[in-house]
């Protein structure tokens, strides 16, 4: 599985849309200081989506994430990947028994596909609007991230990348 996390906030960013000549679309701007983290795991192999909703980007999350991915997958023994966060570095982190955490060289966000899935839900889910709380914000991100976990077909053609099926069929 690939692990990262990603930061959604009321800071609105416009996304490019179509919009019937000679009119052209209006998007309300928001720019509110205020974020939540989505933590987010895929199997390269079957495209299963793990994901939650927490409030900070720290080891206490991870721990938190890491320890849910596991109950989720009592069976399996997981080989996570992970960039090179502070807080995936922690002394404090236990990793769960049937976890072992690959870290990816530094610097290179590339080789991570889920960094490619939260671009995706950013944006079909979360682009061009305006969200008047942090709750709405949240909800909205919950359909987007359950979307994504009931439709594994989507998941998979994002991050299933042919290095990455060649490096796991070996």
């Amino acid at each position: 599985m690939f692990q990262d996390e990603a930061r959604f906030g009321r800071i609105s960013a416009p996304r490019r849309c179509w919009y019937p000549w000679p009119h052209r679309a209006v998007c309300k701007r928001m720019v509110t200081r205020e974020c939540t983290y989505a933590y987010g795991a895929v199997s390269i192999k079957d495209g299963q989506w793990d994901s939650l909703i927490l409030p900070r980007a720290n080891a206490g999350c991870v721990q938190v994430f890491l320890d849910g991915v596991s109950a989720r997958h009592p069976g399996d023994r997981i080989i996570m990947v992970l960039d090179g966060a502070g807080w995936h570095r922690s002394a404090s982190l236990a990793v769960p028994g049937n976890m072992r955490l690959l870290p990816l060289p530094p610097c290179s966000p590339e080789l991570n596909p889920v960094e490619n899935i939260w671009e995706e839900l950013r944006e079909k889910c979360i682009g061009s609007s305006v969200f008047d709380s942090m709750a709405e914000l949240e909800d909205r991100l919950q359909v987007g991230l359950k979307h994504l976990e009931d439709h594994p077909g989507i998941t998979k053609s994002i991050s299933a990348w042919p290095w990455i099926i060649n490096a796991i069929s070996i």
